[in-house]
């Protein structure tokens, strides 16, 4: 019994490998993409803060932008960095930066 508990076990764990590989876990068919960028007028944009505008090149993350800007770990908490962040760029999160898009990032070096 305990031989044929253990063959049916590894034939449900091989097709569940085989599933998981061939057909994925999330249905991707099901599920669409909407890539959609709200245009914000230009006087909506200004902000008090100083900022400067970067190209996110492949493995570049918010903080380490503007921390290359300063060439020094960043002076304030991750968290003002984010409010600062969405304040300069509205509709974005720092978390969903593309490559190759350009931001605006606070500018902490004044």
């Amino acid at each position: 019994m305990k031989k044929l508990f253990g063959f049916l076990l590894a034939v449900l764990i091989i097709y569940v490998i085989y599933i998981d590989l061939t057909v994925g876990t999330l249905p991707s068919s099901l599920t669409q993409q909407v890539d959609a960028k709200i245009e914000v007028p230009k006087q909506q944009q200004k902000s008090d803060l100083p900022s400067f505008e970067a190209k996110v090149e492949p493995g570049e993350t918010v903080i380490s932008i503007v921390e290359h800007q300063l060439d020094n770990p960043l002076p304030v908490s991750i968290t003002d960095l984010i409010q600062d962040f969405r304040k300069l760029n509205p509709g974005e999160t720092p978390e969903k930066i593309q490559i190759g898009s350009t931001y605006h990032f606070p500018d902490y070096s004044k």
